[in-house]
């Protein structure tokens, strides 16, 4: 469970009950203050809102949390190496999660890192949220599509330099025959 209680991920759902059967719904935005995934390749910025949309619902065993969270992420094209703003990108990402109750079956059968805990009565999302977005997220992000990428021999970017850039290439075997013939060579 996150180290505060007030913390804007944690969510008390005693007013469910333990009825199964009971449901609410919440909305929240919450501010992220470690980055999710990987910074500089990508990931959701610090600072950056995550958008849940969260359906809590008793069950025997535990609450049952499930929704959606939609964040904006920013970071580095694989291909270009252009930056990817987080005004212009974003990932949204589903999840469903099991908070079993303490002493339920559900929690006595499972190792502790199998299924998460409700602790008094409070359910901790972070972990859940930022596991669903660090999955989602590319492992080579592009700044679009159809990005060219770079040239290999002069590192600059194929959608500035045009259909006509090349770069001559000669045999290493050749090579000494190119140099002893070459028109400005002295005599």
């Amino acid at each position: 469970m996150s180290e505060q209680r007030n913390s804007p991920w944690v969510l008390d759902t005693r007013e469910l009950g333990r009825r199964p059967g009971l449901s609410r719904k919440l909305a929240r935005d919450v501010e992220v203050q470690v980055p999710l995934g990987v910074e500089g390749v990508i990931a959701v910025p610090k600072g950056a809102h995550v958008e849940l949309d969260v359906l809590l619902e008793s069950v025997v065993e535990g609450v049952l949390v499930s929704g959606t969270a939609a964040a904006p992420v920013a970071g580095e094209c694989a291909r270009c190496l252009d930056p990817i703003s987080a005004d212009d990108h974003d990932v949204e990402v589903e999840f469903t999660e099991l908070f079993a109750y303490p002493d339920s079956i559900t929690e006595e059968t499972t190792d502790s890192d199998e299924v998460f805990r409700l602790v008094d009565d409070k359910v901790d999302l972070e972990p859940v949220v930022r596991d669903a977005i660090v999955l989602a997220l590319p492992a080579a992000p592009l700044c679009r599509e159809d990005c060219p990428g770079l040239c290999p021999e002069c590192g600059g970017r194929w959608a500035d330099l045009g259909p006509d850039h090349r770069h001559e290439t000669i045999d290493p075997r050749w090579a000494a025959l190119t140099e002893r013939f070459r028109p400005d060579r002295d005599a």
